[in-house]
């Protein structure tokens, strides 16, 4: 119960509104055990000072990728956080959405992102579907499909290439030229003018990461590719990207940045012998963020 309070001047608290810290909402399952999705996202945002309010899609014991896990579907609660933010007149200077697992939360994300986008909000889409020229066990072919509705409304997207080939109808094959991989980003992108990383390709013993922008040379950014793949790799990448949306940094320093933030966080994982399923020891760098 709370005492003592009074109604402030309208004009005071707007502009109490404009000074607090920035927030972003973040739209993805929490996982308790393998550093990935909300567990690492949280603490990303809170070093680079922006609040995260998450919105958990699903509640795992542990993530997908051990032999057994258990869950908890959240979409029968999900409305609740559109009814109760508003109530609150909550603003969000960043919406990300991550993993979906049903129909029903693709139209969630929708009614969510029509009831909180202003102008100044950026709608930053992480494309959970798939790796590999595979798409994960929990998506079927039709709620994948779905996934192109956020198109027209994301204005940053962090799709690896599996999900950028098949958000643009292409066929997925390993090799793309660099004009290939401009030409598939600019067709992700003509729906909303879209930013465009695509994450993680492989060339040799490097993972590279291909930048696009409208109107804007396409560039590249490589980190040497250090041991075997590791869970979460792509959400912390997101949430760097995501905090550094909010914060106002150029797109393409932002993939640098996250980039060399994700490489040393799985070279100080592997340093530490820590198993591939065990995510990224975020909590080792997590400094770097904060200066």
């Amino acid at each position: 119960m709370c005492y003592n309070m009074r109604p402030m001047n309208k004009v005071s608290d707007m502009q109490a509104d404009h000074n607090r810290q920035k927030k972003a909402a973040v739209i993805n399952d929490f996982t308790s055990f393998g550093r990935c999705s909300l567990a690492v996202t949280i603490p990303i945002l809170s070093a680079m000072k922006v609040q995260c309010c998450p919105v958990p899609t699903a509640f795992f014991t542990n993530h997908t990728g051990f032999d057994s896990f258990a869950w908890t579907d959240n979409t029968p609660h999900l409305d609740d956080y559109i009814a109760e933010w508003l109530k609150l007149g909550l603003r969000f200077a960043a919406i990300q959405t991550g993993f979906l697992g049903s129909h029903e939360q693709v139209s969630f994300v929708h009614r969510f992102i029509e009831a909180f986008k202003t102008p100044g909000t950026i709608v930053c889409v992480d494309p959970v579907m798939g790796d590999y020229g595979r798409l994960y066990p929990t998506y079927d072919r039709e709620r994948a499909e779905s996934m192109r509705s956020f198109l027209d409304m994301a204005d940053i997207l962090t799709p690896n290439l599996t999900e950028a080939c098949f958000l643009a109808n292409e066929p997925y094959r390993t090799e793309f030229t660099d004009a290939e991989l401009s030409a598939l980003c600019e067709r992700l992108s003509e729906r909303n003018g879209s930013k465009v990383v695509i994450s993680g390709i492989p060339r040799g013993d490097s993972l590279v990461n291909f930048i696009y922008e409208r109107g804007r040379p396409f560039s590249l950014h490589a980190e040497p590719k250090i041991g075997g793949d590791r869970s979460g790799t792509g959400d912390v990448f997101a949430a760097v990207i995501l905090g550094d949306a909010v914060n106002g940094m150029d797109f393409a320093e932002s993939v640098r940045k996250a980039s060399a933030f994700t490489a040393n966080a799985v070279r100080r994982t592997v340093e530490m012998g820590m198993p591939p399923k065990d995510g990224l020891a975020i909590e080792e760098v997590l400094g770097e963020l904060a200066k």
